[in-house]
């Protein structure tokens, strides 16, 4: 299967770029491979204007964000700072990111310090991916999610419960695997690639792609129809765009594994070129960004348009 009708049109760019930093950063370098160097002067916008800076001036001096659940509201806006791409490097980075290792923590485990993890695997895959990304690799953590992958090679937060009421998962759970995997992605790619972590990747990866991305090994069927609708941000959901996303950050070559995931991602497709948001997760973060269900989301046509180049160039 051959995409190419789906290449972004100028006025699809055109739309895309007529946007904010965030979006139109990752336009140049995935879309429209602009020269490195217009690359980086819009990326770093995301520090200044637009959501990145919103987001930066609303985190306190205690290193939070606010929130009922305050250490899962910080979890998901230092997520989504990532996932905007602001610069590790910058001024503005490193204050938020010193902030967080000094101030915060978890409360609930002794007053752990934040960056060190918690308990659950999911979490911690989404902490160890934030370290690598703005701090330093953990690898404490990285060996402990190692050591917690289950034997069909992905991870459940289930399998690490400690309680007599409820047995331990034996199965891997998507929402898991793909946050653990995401955070050994970014760990390799902060210097710490090791002959291990490769290996669970690899583990973790083929555990999707023998599921064609959303099937059930066992039956062929959708496993979860709410995987087939996108939204930004994901927070720890699963879905088919974001799945296939990793595969393209990581590098993969794609194959005749993720056709049917591919021919959801086209499906989602409206008319007018633009993809739209499908649903709003119940999880919130003090920015808002597209809120608008069923209207066209510049984040989902962004990632859609990449991971169709993506699928094309490689298969």
């Amino acid at each position: 299967m051959r995409v190419r009708d789906y290449a972004p049109r100028p006025a699809h760019l055109k739309w895309l770029l007529n946007s904010d930093p965030a979006i139109r950063w990752q336009v140049m370098r995935d879309l429209m491979d602009a020269a490195p160097d217009a690359i980086e002067a819009e990326r770093a916008l995301v520090a200044t204007e637009g959501w990145g800076a919103e987001l930066l001036a609303r985190q306190s001096p205690a290193g939070n964000w606010g929130g009922r659940k305050e250490d899962l509201v910080a979890l998901y806006s230092l997520v989504v700072l990532k996932d905007l791409g602001l610069n590790p490097t910058s001024r503005e980075a490193r204050k938020m990111i010193d902030r967080v290792d000094r101030r915060l923590v978890f409360k609930w485990l002794d007053d752990r310090p934040f960056l060190h993890g918690e308990t659950e695997p999911c979490i911690n895959g989404r902490i160890l991916s934030i370290g690598s990304y703005f701090k330093e690799p953990n690898a404490a953590l990285a060996t402990r999610l190692l050591g917690q992958q289950l034997e069909d090679g992905g991870w459940n937060c289930e399998a690490t419960l400690v309680s007599p009421k409820r047995p331990k998962s034996r199965r891997s759970s998507f929402h898991t695997t793909i946050c653990v995997l995401e955070g050994l992605l970014d760990y390799e790619r902060a210097g710490r690639k090791s002959a291990a972590v490769t290996r669970a990747r690899k583990r973790a990866e083929d555990y999707l792609l023998e599921r064609g991305m959303f099937r059930s090994l066992r039956t062929g069927e959708v496993i979860d129809k709410r995987w087939l609708r996108f939204s930004f941000p994901t927070f720890w959901h699963y879905d088919v765009l974001r799945g296939l996303d990793y595969l393209r950050n990581a590098g993969l070559k794609s194959d005749s594994r993720v056709g049917n995931a591919i021919e959801i991602v086209i499906e989602r497709r409206h008319q007018n070129g633009r993809w739209p948001l499908n649903i709003l997760h119940p999880e919130r973060i003090p920015l808002e960004m597209e809120t608008g269900v069923g209207r066209a989301s510049r984040w989902n046509t962004l990632r859609a348009l990449r991971v169709l180049r993506w699928y094309n160039s490689s298969a």
